[in-house]
């Protein structure tokens, strides 16, 4: 209200009051009316502060309501994070077991159990479209003499040296593995014996020229390696068995050398 109205109010108030206007025609229509208006405005005052202390509540719940808002969404973050990171964790754990299902942990290649089920899709592949693959098998020659004479931990380097030396010389769709104790086992898909043979040799010469330090010594490696070629009618393990033939028909030729299973 402002002072003007206020003004006029209080001048209708004491008109009113004033004994020299009671008896005015209007002075009960005026009073009356100043009465109602009286009521009007304490009934206007008093939904007004009703729709101020709503509008207050409001105000309160609604900014409860964002905070609590803003709690369930850092929360809300904070679980996804964990989630995430849980799932991370999950990820790189199941990977360490498939790691460990299927690689040798000296060497970080194929074990055996994996190149058995590498071998036996290819084994698939060949009939079902002949596609022929071939099987190197090595071993590295007088390897107990190192063992016996340097101890494990001069083996152990041969054997990492000789898997590195493969990865390096094998094309990217050849399979190798650490096949057991000092043997390894390689894998040319679609690859004809002829076409395997220089491969071979050039592997060879790759192992003769190998060597390792270990405690100050300089430690040689040479190699046998027996080659087959897998023949649609037979099953994987007489072709291994054929390539593990040659390679003793290698050692008994005097090692360093590579043969192929007739």
């Amino acid at each position: 209200m402002t002072p003007q109205d206020q003004a006029l109010l209080d001048r209708v108030a004491a008109l009113i009051d004033s004994a020299a206007y009671r008896g005015h025609p209007l002075h009960e229509a005026l009073s009356q009316l100043y009465a109602h208006h009286l009521e009007q405005r304490e009934r206007l005052e008093r939904l007004i502060s009703i729709a101020d202390g709503f509008q207050q509540t409001a105000h309160e719940d609604l900014h409860a309501t964002r905070h609590q808002l803003q709690r369930q969404l850092k929360r809300q973050r904070k679980l996804s994070r964990i989630a995430d990171r849980y799932q991370a964790l999950l990820r790189e754990r199941n990977a360490a077991l498939v790691d460990a299902a299927t690689l040798d942990p000296l060497t970080g290649l194929a074990n055996r159990r994996l190149l058995d089920e590498q071998l036996q899709r290819l084994a698939v592949d060949a009939h079902r479209h002949g596609r022929p693959f071939t099987l190197a098998m090595i071993d590295i020659d007088h390897f107990k003499r190192v063992n016996d004479h340097h101890g494990h931990a001069a083996g152990d380097r041969l054997l990492v040296a000789l898997a590195k030396a493969l990865g390096s010389e094998l094309r990217a769709a050849d399979h190798c593995a650490r096949w057991g104790g000092e043997e390894f086992l390689v894998v040319l898909p679609a690859t004809l014996l002829n076409q395997a043979e220089p491969m071979v040799a050039r592997l060879c010469e790759r192992l003769r020229a190998l060597s390792v330090t270990f405690e100050g010594e300089r430690l040689r490696l040479t190699a046998s390696i027996g080659v087959a070629q897998h023949r649609l009618d037979d099953d994987i393990a007489t072709t291994i068995q054929r390539a593990d033939e040659a390679l003793l028909e290698a050692k008994r030729e005097g090692r360093d050398r590579w043969r192929c299973a007739g």
